[in-house]
C-alpha cells in the first residue's frame, strides 16, 4: 500500500538547505501575484541556481525561503511546482525526521488522486512520476 503524507503546513521544508528552482511560467505567475513586473521580481526575489542553469528563489539570512513570513507561505496560491510536490513526490533522504506530514496508507488510486489534488498535476502525470 502506498503511503500518502498529509501536509500539516509545518513549514520545515521551507527552511531546509537547497534551492527552489523556477521556470519561466512560475516566475511570471508569482510576479503577477505580487503585482510586480517580471524583471523586478527577478531582481528582488531570485538568484542564479547553483548549476548556473536558471533561477531559484532567494533565501533569508537563516536559509529559509524568502517567502516564508510568520510560518506562512505568502505565495501559497502560486507557489512553485517543486514546493507543491513536497512531500509526496519528493524522495528527500531523512525528510521524515523534520517533516510533520501525517503518513497514512491508502490505495494506489487514492494516492494518485490525493497527490494530484495536492500538487495540481494530472493523475496521469502523478502516475508517470511514481513509476520512475
Amino acid at each position: 500500500m502506498p503511503v500518502y503524507h498529509d501536509c500539516q503546513r509545518c513549514t520545515a521544508c521551507c527552511r531546509w538547505p537547497g534551492q527552489v528552482c523556477l521556470n519561466d511560467e512560475e516566475i511570471a505567475r508569482i510576479a503577477e501575484f505580487l503585482q510586480l513586473k517580471v524583471g523586478e521580481f527577478i531582481q528582488t526575489h531570485t538568484r542564479l541556481r547553483f548549476d548556473r542553469q536558471g533561477l531559484a528563489l532567494q533565501e533569508q539570512a537563516d536559509g529559509a525561503c524568502v517567502f516564508l513570513k510568520d510560518n506562512l507561505c505568502v505565495i501559497q496560491p502560486v507557489k512553485p511546482q517543486q514546493c507543491r510536490d513536497f512531500p509526496n513526490l519528493w524522495k528527500y533522504p531523512g525528510s521524515e525526521k523534520y517533516c510533520r506530514a501525517i503518513p497514512r496508507e491508502v490505495s494506489e488510486d487514492d494516492y494518485v488522486r490525493l497527490t494530484s489534488e495536492a500538487t495540481l498535476r494530472t493523475p496521469e502525470a502523478v502516475r508517470e512520476i511514481i513509476r520512475r
